[in-house]
């Protein structure tokens, strides 16, 4: 296969960047898009170029690392797909293929196709995990939970926190990446005591970090590659609402002295 790839380049945050478009020859209906993207920059390099920076890891499907927008669609144009996991067979031969970082103003570009995601994480710190400490190990069958509410947080605790959401998003939301992650948590006996502190602390924090709000656009739904629920959204704006007519509770879910 032969192809024409359009890729952003972008020396630091402070370059305006551009689209530069190469021809990749001798692409292989079963390489990955992101061997693809190796076998560009192996072109490059022969030719003394600099290679197109681009974020990756396991290759697997499981990271969510592999941050690109591939000819406008986050991850590309395969449904629950990460771009890791993308082949070329999808593409036609002679195809012209648009790659691009995901855009957001909370996710500042460091270079070509790499970008800032600490934002999350950020997000995480200020309220993704249990304080509460659970002690020696209780037997697995002293604390039961319904299976359908095990399901329900195992299908939230598969978001890889890839940003694919907020690259979808008109408004650059960040809204179905916090709601999973306080979901998945907020659904189980153990994540209970902190359930409405964490809701208010993480969406707070979202906001700080620059995320657009939430217009039920639904494309974050339609582009995340582990297809997560926009219903785990209005979960999270019930507890919110709940948090701010709730007393100020510290971290151990007493009331705060006024």
């Amino acid at each position: 296969m032969k192809i024409r790839v359009h890729v952003w380049r972008q020396e630091n945050r402070s370059d305006t960047g551009k689209m530069e478009t190469y021809t990749v020859d001798g692409v292989l209906p079963d390489m990955s898009f992101l061997e693809m993207m190796d076998h560009l920059n192996e072109q490059l390099l022969s030719q003394g170029n600099r290679p197109v920076a681009f974020d990756h890891d396991c290759r697997e499907g499981v990271c969510g690392m592999c941050s690109m927008v591939i000819n406008g669609e986050a991850h590309g144009p395969m449904q629950e797909t990460t771009t890791c996991q993308l082949y070329m067979r999808h593409f036609e031969d002679g195809a012209d293929i648009y790659v691009e970082p995901w855009r957001s103003r909370a996710f500042p570009v460091i270079q070509d196709l790499m970008v800032d995601r600490s934002a999350f994480d950020r997000i995480i710190e200020a309220g993704g995990y249990i304080s509460n400490h659970s002690g020696p190990k209780p037997e697995p069958n002293s604390m039961p939970i319904a299976p359908e509410v095990a399901e329900q947080a195992l299908d939230a605790a598969t978001c890889i926190g890839c940003g694919a959401c907020v690259a979808a998003c008109p408004n650059g939301s960040a809204m179905l990446f916090t709601a999973a992650k306080v979901t998945h948590l907020g659904l189980l006996p153990q994540g209970q005591p902190e359930r409405y502190l964490r809701a208010k602390s993480m969406v707070e924090k979202m906001e700080e970090e620059g995320f657009g709000s939430c217009r039920n656009y639904a494309e974050c739904e339609a582009q995340c590659p582990k297809g997560i629920s926009i219903a785990f959204i209005g979960r999270l704006n019930a507890d919110y609402l709940r948090a701010t007519l709730l007393e100020p509770m510290d971290r151990r879910g007493k009331m705060e002295a006024q």
